[in-house]
C-alpha cells in the first residue's frame, strides 16, 4: 500500500467550498430550530465559515445564495472574507421561494414569469462580477405533482431556451453548472431529476456548463461513483455538493451515512483526473441540517472528506491496475478494501501539526471560545435562515 508520508503534498491540494446558508438556522418542513449566536448577515455567515479553515486549513472560499446573502456592497464583503482569511466562492440562485414559481420558473409556461427568473440569474451572474466568482450554480424546484399537470416535454425546451439566455450572459472565464435532484419538491417529475438530463442540457449549452452533483439527490442504491467516472470521463463534472443521505435528501454530515460510499466517490475523482491540480472539479458542501451546532457540523464535514481523500490517495494504482489486467478480483478488491480500513487519524494529525494547523481541529475550535463568544455578542436582531 502507498506511504502516508507520499501522499501528503497531494493533501496540499484539497479544498472544499463551504455553504453560507450552512451557518444560519436550518431545518426541515415541520421545523427550524435556533441557536445562540447565530449569524444576522452574510458578514456574520463568513466570520463563521472562516473558523472552519482556519482550524482546518480545508476550507479557503465561502458560497453565497442569492437573495440571501445580497449586500450593498460586494467589494466590501470581499474584502471582509479576504481579511478573515477565505474568499467569496460559487453563487447559487433562488427560483424556489417566490409566489410567482409555484409551477416552474426556467420551464414556466407563462413567459412574463420565466423571464423574471432568468433576469433572476443575470442578477447573480451581475453579482459574479462583483466578487470575482467563477461558478453560477443553478438548482431547480421545477417540476409537476400529477400526471398530466404539465407537458413535460414542453418544459424541457422551455428549460433549454432559459438556460441558453444564461449561458450567453456568463463571462469567458465563468462556468455554470447545473445540480440535479431526483424528487422534492416536485413528486410526479422533476425537470432536472438526473445526471443524464443535467448533462444533456449541458452538452447543448456548450464548454462552459457542467454537472454539479448533489450526493444526497439519487434513488437508494445508486452507484454515485460510476456517475462521477462518467461525468469526468466526458470532462463533464463541474463540482460536487458534498453532504449524506439516509432515506432522502437530508444534508447531513458528509460521510455520516455511508464512508464507504465517499471513499470510492473520491478514489474514482482521483482515478478521473478531477482532485487538486489534475483538475477544475470543484469540491463544495451542502451539508446544513438541523440540531448540530453549524461550525463543529461544517469541520465534522471537511475533516470527513479529508480522510477520505486520504485513503483514497493510499490505494496502490499500480497493483491495482496488475489485479485487474490478471483478473485477480480478490486481490484488486482487497487493495481497495485495505486503503479503506486504514487509519489515517494519527497521519493527518500530524500531517496538520507540520503546516502549523491543530492536530485536533474540533477540539482547538472548541477550546477557542469563538462559540460562546458569539451567543454573548450577537444578542438583538434577526437570525438569519433559510430566505433570509
Amino acid at each position: 500500500m502507498t506511504s502516508f508520508d507520499s501522499i501528503a503534498a497531494r493533501l496540499d491540494e484539497q479544498a472544499i467550498e463551504l455553504p453560507s446558508w450552512a451557518f444560519g438556522n436550518s431545518g426541515t418542513r415541520f421545523k427550524v430550530f435556533t441557536q445562540p449566536g447565530g449569524p444576522r448577515d452574510p458578514f456574520e455567515k463568513i466570520a463563521d465559515a472562516a473558523q472552519v479553515h482556519k482550524h482546518t486549513g480545508l476550507s479557503p472560499s465561502v458560497a453565497l445564495h442569492i437573495p440571501w446573502d445580497k449586500v450593498d456592497d460586494y467589494t466590501a464583503l470581499s474584502d471582509h472574507a479576504q481579511g478573515l482569511g477565505v474568499a467569496l466562492g460559487t453563487i447559487n440562485s433562488n427560483t424556489f421561494q417566490d409566489d410567482d414559481y409555484k409551477l416552474g420558473s426556467l420551464t414556466h409556461s407563462d413567459p412574463a414569469i420565466r423571464q423574471k427568473a432568468i433576469d433572476h440569474h443575470f442578477e447573480c451572474i451581475d453579482v459574479m462580477d462583483k466578487t470575482g466568482s467563477r461558478d453560477l450554480k443553478i438548482w431547480l424546484a421545477d417540476g409537476t405533482n400529477y400526471p398530466g399537470q404539465d407537458d413535460m416535454r414542453g418544459r424541457q425546451d422551455r428549460l433549454a431556451d432559459s438556460l441558453q439566455q444564461i449561458y450567453a450572459r456568463i463571462g469567458d472565464d465563468q462556468r455554470l453548472v447545473l445540480e440535479y435532484k431526483i424528487f422534492e419538491p416536485a413528486f410526479y417529475h422533476m425537470d432536472v431529476p438526473d445526471w443524464g438530463t443535467s448533462l444533456v442540457q449541458c452538452l447543448a449549452l456548450g464548454d462552459r456548463a457542467s454537472v454539479c452533483l448533489d450526493t444526497g439527490h439519487h434513488a437508494p442504491s445508486t452507484n454515485i461513483e460510476f456517475i462521477v467516472m462518467q461525468l469526468l470521463r466526458l470532462g463533464k463534472l463541474g463540482s460536487f455538493d458534498f453532504n449524506s443521505r439516509f432515506y432522502a435528501d437530508d444534508d447531513l454530515i458528509v460521510g455520516s451515512a455511508d464512508p464507504f460510499q465517499l471513499f470510492r466517490i473520491i478514489f474514482e475523482v482521483i482515478r478521473g483526473g478531477g482532485y487538486g491540480a489534475d483538475g477544475d472539479t470543484a469540491f463544495m458542501l451542502d451539508q446544513c441540517h438541523n440540531i448540530e451546532d453549524k461550525i463543529p457540523g461544517q469541520i465534522r464535514s471537511v475533516l470527513n472528506v479529508q480522510e477520505m481523500t486520504a485513503r483514497a490517495l493510499l490505494v496502490d494504482r499500480e497493483a491495482l491496475d496488475a489485479a485487474q489486467r490478471s483478473g485477480d478480483v480478490l486481490a484488486a478488491n482487497s487493495l481497495m478494501m485495505d486503503a479503506f480500513y486504514t487509519d489515517v487519524r494519527g497521519p493527518l494529525a500530524e500531517y496538520r501539526e507540520s503546516r502549523g494547523l491543530p492536530g485536533d481541529p474540533m477540539a482547538a475550535y472548541l477550546a477557542s471560545g469563538y462559540g460562546q463568544q458569539i451567543a454573548e455578542d450577537r444578542v438583538g436582531g434577526v437570525q438569519a435562515s433559510w430566505g433570509a
